[in-house]
C-alpha cells in the first residue's frame, strides 16, 4: 500500500520526516510525498528522496491508500473512495465532519482520539504536542514580559526573579513549569488533581493546592467540580494571579469549551506589565478576556496572548513527534509489516481512533477504563467479632514470628559463648535496617540500593575470612552471606550505570 504525505496550506507542521519516511518503508509500505511538504519544517526534498520516498503532486499524495495528514482537507473528495485517512479530526467538535467522511467512504482515524492507557503512550498525538506547546508557552511569556526570569544581585542593585504561575500540571503544565524554572523563575502551580503535587514539587516549582479538590475520573480527566469546589478555586486563582508576573493557563477539555478560570476582574488586578498565555485559546480560552489566535494587552497594561497553536511554532521537533505517533500506530496497524494496513477493531486503540468506516460512522466508540483509579473503600458494617479471615492472618503471622524466635534462641544456644555479644549487634542492625529502609521513600530506593554496595563489599571481607573456620555452620554462612552480597553488588553497578546513562546525551 501506498502511503501519501501531502504538503498542507497554512501548516507549519508535516505528517511525516525523513526519519519516519525510512520506518514506514522498513514495514513494507511505499511513501509518496508532495513537493515541499517538509519545507516549512525545514525538511526539504531531497531528503525525503535520501531516505526512500518518491517525490510527487498534490493529486498522487491525497489519492494514496493511505493519507497521514495534519487536518483533513477543505475537499474530501481528493481522499479516494475506500482509502484510510490518519489525522487530527477533533471528532467530539465536529460531528459534521465525521458524517462527511462516512458519505466519502473513507476510513478515518482521529490521532486525537487516542486512547489514555499505557499502551498508546506512544501514539498520543495530544500529550507531545502538548509537551512543545508547554516550552513555548514560556518562550512567548518571556519576549511579552521583556524582563529576566532569574533574580540577581549586581553592583547596581537586586533583581527580584520572575513570579510565574501555572494552572494545570498536565502535560503542557510541566513542560511550562521544567522551562521557567530553568530559566530561573519562582514557579508556583495548581491543579484540581490533588495528587499531582508530588510531580509538581519534583520539579522544584510550589504546589498550591485547592482547598476542595476535584477528583480524578475512570477516564484519566478530573471529575466536573462542585459549585463549593469551583468557588474554592476562584478565591485562590484570583488571590495568586494577583500575586504572579506571568500566569500560564492550561485547562483545555478536548471536544468541549475550555472553562474560565480568570475572569476580568481578576485580570484588572494583575500589575502593569504581567502576561497571561492561555494555552487554551483554540477552545475559547481559560481567560475571559481572551481573544483566540490574537495578542492583546488590556488598559491596566496586562498582555494576553491567545495562540492557537503554539507547537506549531516549532515546526521541526513538533512535526518529528507527530510523525513518530503516526509510524506507532502504523506499527499497530501492520503486525506483519507486509506494507498492509490490518484494521482489526478488537484491538481497544484502533476501535477508539475509528470514526468512519465503509460508510459507517463509528463515533463515539464504546466506552473504555483508562485509569487506574482506585475503586473507593468499603467499610464493612459487620462486628469485628466475625473478622475471621483477619484473625487467622493474625495468627499466622505471629506463629511464623514465634518459630523464628526459637530458631534463633537455638541458634545462639549452640554458638560459642563469645558469639553473644554478636547476635545482640545483628538483631538490632536488622531492627534499625527494617525501619531505615522502610521510613525511605519509594523514588528513593533504587540509589540507596547502590549505596549499599558498601556494605555488601564488608560482608564479603568478613565471611571471607571466616569461611576457612573450623565450625561448618559458620562457613555455611559465610558461603550464603557471599553469594547474597555478590548479588546486591553487582546489582547495584547495573543499577547504577543504567541509572547515569540517563542523564548521557545521546
Amino acid at each position: 500500500m501506498r502511503i501519501g504525505v501531502p504538503a498542507e496550506q497554512g501548516q507549519t507542521l508535516v505528517a511525516a520526516t525523513p526519519d519516519t519516511v525510512a520506518q514506514l518503508i522498513k514495514l513494507g509500505y511505499d511513501v509518496a510525498v508532495e513537493t515541499g511538504a517538509g519545507a516549512e519544517a525545514q525538511f526539504p526534498d531531497e531528503q525525503y528522496i535520501s531516505a526512500g520516498a518518491r517525490i510527487v503532486e498534490a493529486e498522487e499524495a491525497w489519492s494514496s491508500d493511505i493519507v497521514t495528514s495534519i487536518r483533513p482537507p477543505a475537499e474530501l473528495e481528493r481522499i479516494r473512495r475506500g482509502g484510510i485517512l490518519i489525522s487530527k479530526l477533533s471528532p467530539g467538535a465536529n460531528p459534521a465532519l465525521v458524517e462527511a467522511l462516512a458519505e466519502q467512504g473513507v476510513t478515518a482515524m482521529a490521532m486525537d482520539a487516542i486512547p489514555r492507557i499505557s499502551r498508546a503512550q506512544s501514539m498520543d498525538v495530544l500529550s507531545s504536542q502538548a509537551n512543545v506547546a508547554g516550552y513555548r508557552a514560556v518562550v512567548e511569556a518571556a519576549h511579552a514580559f521583556g524582563r529576566l526570569f532569574t533574580g540577581q544581585v549586581t553592583a547596581a542593585g537586586k533583581v527580584p526573579p520572575a513570579n510565574i504561575y501555572v494552572i494545570g500540571a498536565g502535560v503542557a503544565g510541566l513542560a511550562a513549569i521544567g522551562t521557567a524554572g530553568s530559566m530561573g523563575a519562582v514557579v508556583r502551580a495548581t491543579d484540581i488533581r490533588s495528587e499531582v503535587g508530588e510531580q509538581v514539587e519534583s520539579m522544584g516549582a510550589e504546589f498550591v493546592a485547592i482547598p476542595a479538590p476535584a477528583q480524578e475520573s475512570s477516564d484519566g480527566y478530573a471529575k466536573e467540580m462542585t459549585d463549593a469546589q469551583a468557588e474554592a478555586a476562584a478565591t485562590l486563582y484570583a488571590e495568586q494571579t494577583a500575586r504572579a508576573d506571568i500566569v500560564i493557563s492550561t485547562a483545555s477539555i478536548p471536544g468541549r469549551r475550555s472553562p474560565i478560570l480568570i475572569t476580568a476582574d481578576m485580570v484588572d488586578a494583575m500589575k502593569p506589565g504581567s502576561v497571561i498565555v492561555d494555552m487554551a485559546a483554540a477552545g475559547g480560552g481559560n481567560c475571559e478576556l481572551t481573544e483566540p489566535g490574537r495578542t492583546i494587552v488590556t488598559e491596566n497594561g496586562v498582555t494576553i496572548i491567545g495562540i492557537e497553536d503554539l507547537a506549531a511554532r516549532l515546526p521541526a521537533q513538533s512535526s518529528q513527534l507527530y510523525a513518530q505517533n503516526i509510524v506507532n500506530y502504523l506499527k499497530l496497524l501492520t503486525p506483519e509489516k507486509d506494507g498492509r494496513a490490518a484494521i482489526n477493531f478488537d484491538d481497544v486503540i484502533i476501535r477508539t481512533v475509528t470514526v468512519a468506516d465503509a460508510g459507517q460512522v463509528m463515533w463515539p466508540p464504546p466506552p473504555i477504563q483508562v485509569s487506574a483509579a482506585p475503586a473507593p473503600k468499603v467499610v464493612d458494617p459487620a462486628p469485628v467479632a466475625e473478622e475471621a479471615p483477619a484473625a487467622g492472618g493474625l495468627k499466622k503471622s505471629t506463629i511464623w514470628l514465634a518459630l523464628a524466635a526459637v530458631l534463633g534462641a537455638a541458634l545462639v544456644l549452640v554458638s560459642p559463648v563469645g558469639m553473644t555479644g554478636h547476635y545482640i549487634v545483628l538483631a538490632l542492625a536488622v531492627i534499625v535496617g527494617f525501619y531505615v529502609i522502610t521510613n525511605v521513600t519509594h523514588a528513593l530506593h533504587t540509589p540507596l540500593m547502590s549505596v549499599t554496595n558498601a556494605i555488601s563489599g564488608i560482608i564479603i571481607v568478613g565471611a571471607i575470612i571466616l569461611i576457612g573456620s573450623g565450625s561448618w555452620v559458620v562457613t555455611i554462612f559465610s558461603f550464603i552471606a557471599i553469594v547474597i552480597s555478590s548479588i546486591n553488588i553487582f546489582g547495584g553497578f547495573a543499577v547504577t550505570h543504567r541509572m547515569l546513562g540517563m542523564f548521557r546525551r545521546a
